[in-house]
């Protein structure tokens, strides 16, 4: 397979099933910032995979899945309305993340007040991809009736829930310093 093909060079690309859009288009910048919220995942990965600690391995798995998934949310954004989606993002995707969060936060200190992005390196990319999970769903907004799965939505809205408490979790397990935000500047 060819990596280049020129088709893009004038400022269009194809969607799943060949309808061509601008590279701006919602739908592109919606699909292109889950791909971008993967890209950080998968940063976070590479510094939290040398480390050592009890629970990795079953992390690390999860993690994978996450990106996977995501990666499938990014097909169905790719997808035009009324068109089938080879792979279907389902509520039990969204649950899922749901039951991963609640086992996380349940050894985590109780938040008394926010706290600023940082810690360990692999904690403070998996807050950037929080971030970005967040951008991907403003923009998956913004398409309205464009996107057919409800749970699309549903399903960055937990990511980016579960990315914030994967990082405290991070911290905690790795030693990283979770710094709380000052109010008194």
């Amino acid at each position: 397979m060819r990596i280049y093909t020129r088709s893009g060079d004038k400022g269009t690309t194809s969607l799943i099933y060949g309808d061509r859009v601008a590279k701006n288009h919602a739908r592109v910048e919606a699909y292109g910032t889950c791909d971008e919220a993967n890209s950080m995942i998968g940063l976070a990965l590479s510094h939290i995979g040398k480390e050592k600690w009890e629970n990795k391995h079953e992390f690390m798995d999860f993690m994978r899945k996450v990106q996977t998934v995501l990666f499938h949310v990014g097909a169905e954004l790719a997808t035009p309305k009324g068109k089938e989606v080879a792979w279907k993002l389902k509520e039990e995707h969204v649950k899922e993340l749901e039951s991963q969060i609640d086992k996380l936060d349940k050894n985590l200190p109780e938040l008394k007040n926010f706290i600023l992005p940082s810690g360990h390196e692999g904690a403070s990319c998996l807050h950037v991809a929080r971030t970005i999970v967040r951008r991907a769903e403003r923009t998956a907004v913004s398409l309205g009736d464009e996107i057919d799965n409800p749970h699309v939505i549903s399903y960055l809205n937990r990511l980016s829930d579960f990315l914030f408490v994967a990082a405290r979790y991070i911290n905690k397990e790795l030693s990283g310093e979770e710094i709380p935000l000052k109010t008194d500047i």
